[in-house]
């Protein structure tokens, strides 16, 4: 089980950290990534880690304001996101997959998180 936390609403040009914890198991041998869904549109890749090495992506149009980190003594996937616009409005998902390379496409994660709302606005 995949449990997100952090999020809220924020004004443009803050933060925000969301943090995802593998409730009763461990992020061993995966790929953890965060995707996110804005009204109305599909969901789309936002970052990844490889838990093992701790290699890291990001979209493209979110470098310089997203960071993906892991902590291994607690378990858990961050997403830092800073000067939050208000196109970044969306469900943000924890997800997991079992391949061994990065992967942008929701169909290839096993598991996915229920969520957590980020809202920027002012």
């Amino acid at each position: 089980l995949l449990v997100e936390s952090g999020g809220g609403s924020v004004q443009p040009g803050g933060s925000l950290r969301l943090s995802c914890l593998a409730s009763g198991g461990t992020f061993s041998g995966y790929h953890v990534a965060w995707f996110r869904q804005p009204p109305g549109k599909d969901r789309e890749f936002v970052g990844a880690i490889e838990w093992e090495g701790g290699d890291t992506r990001v979209e493209a149009s979110l470098r310089g304001r997203c960071t993906v980190s892991r902590d291994k003594i607690i378990g858990t996937v961050s997403l830092q996101m800073n000067i939050l616009r208000p196109e970044d409005t969306a469900v943000y998902y924890c997800a997991v997959s079992s391949a061994d390379m990065f992967i942008t496409a929701t169909q290839f994660y096993d598991y996915w998180g229920q969520g957590t709302q980020v809202t920027v606005s002012s």
